[in-house]
């Protein structure tokens, strides 16, 4: 019978996971509690983090070596869009771009996130603005600092599980 090898659950999984709950978490309680209501961009971000939780599940359930390799590239993947949608955030929300994002469909047809989950994914204002954290720090900026990190992490973690096969 055929044996996967197994690798050791890498601690990028414990990150990830905890990340997008923490990011899901603290969008939730801005939108429902302090009533900041997400844009277009900003609930594809909630998407991207919803589908880097469910990577980081993935990663902790499967160890065979072959599944760690995929899903270490899917992370990076997901990384990535997360670095550039946060770069968009903070770009609309300074005026680096002139274009805004509208309150049409954020999902393709065939992944109606919206009316499939509107308490999550559904978005109510148009982009430009992003709430106050902490003294003057605003979530687009807290945002681009935690995708740039999530992204070198995954970059090592990629390049780690490359070497260890």
């Amino acid at each position: 019978m055929f044996k996967f090898r197994e690798s050791p659950k890498p601690l990028i999984w414990s990150y990830t996971l905890i990340l997008a709950l923490c990011l899901e978490a603290g969008a939730l309680v801005f939108q429902y509690l302090l009533d900041y209501g997400p844009c277009t961009l900003c609930v594809q971000i909630r998407a991207t983090l919803f589908g880097a939780f469910i990577l980081a599940v993935t990663g902790k359930l499967f160890t065979a070596r072959s599944v760690q390799l995929l899903l270490a590239f899917l992370l990076l993947a997901l990384m990535a869009l997360l670095l550039y949608q946060s770069y968009q955030v903070l770009g609309i929300e300074r005026y680096w771009f002139e274009s805004s994002c509208t309150l049409s469909d954020p999902f393709p047809s065939w992944l109606p996130l919206h009316l499939w989950l509107p308490a999550m994914f559904e978005p109510w204002e148009l982009c430009g603005y992003t709430p106050e954290i902490i003294k003057g720090i605003t979530m687009a900026e807290v945002l681009i600092v935690t995708a740039t990190v999530s992204f070198a992490l995954s970059v090592w973690h990629l390049i780690t599980q490359l070497k260890s096969n």
